[in-house]
């Protein structure tokens, strides 16, 4: 049974950095590429960034140059920086693995204050 545990969000001031993780066990985490979504209040879940095995990633336009994937393999867990928070940024975010059965933890709430 796979499982995502997304941790290390919080209230955030404007201007600021954070960074969440994603712990999973279940699947040979090293084989999946990986992506992060988000879901703001009263809006849809959107893709925000993607890292595949090989390490290539890839960022939704709107978030390109402030996020930053990345993947700790020996650790089974996957990472995404944030720099440079604005109000807009306000969401939970959920890690899930490529597969043809979406899988989604509880996410982690990152709010942030103008």
């Amino acid at each position: 049974q796979v499982q995502l545990v997304e941790s290390g969000g919080g209230l955030v001031r404007a201007g600021g950095s954070i960074r969440i993780s994603c712990t999973v066990s279940g699947l040979i985490f090293s084989a999946y590429t990986m992506d992060w979504y988000r879901q703001a209040p009263g809006k849809e879940r959107e893709f925000v960034a993607r890292i595949s095995s090989g390490m290539a990633t890839f960022y939704d336009d709107s978030v390109e140059g402030r996020f930053t994937v990345s993947r700790d393999n020996r650790r089974n867990t996957l990472y995404l920086q944030i720099t440079d928070l604005n109000p807009e940024d306000t969401a939970v975010y959920y890690c899930t693995p490529e597969r043809s059965v979406p899988t989604w933890g509880q996410g982690t709430q990152v709010t942030v204050s103008s």
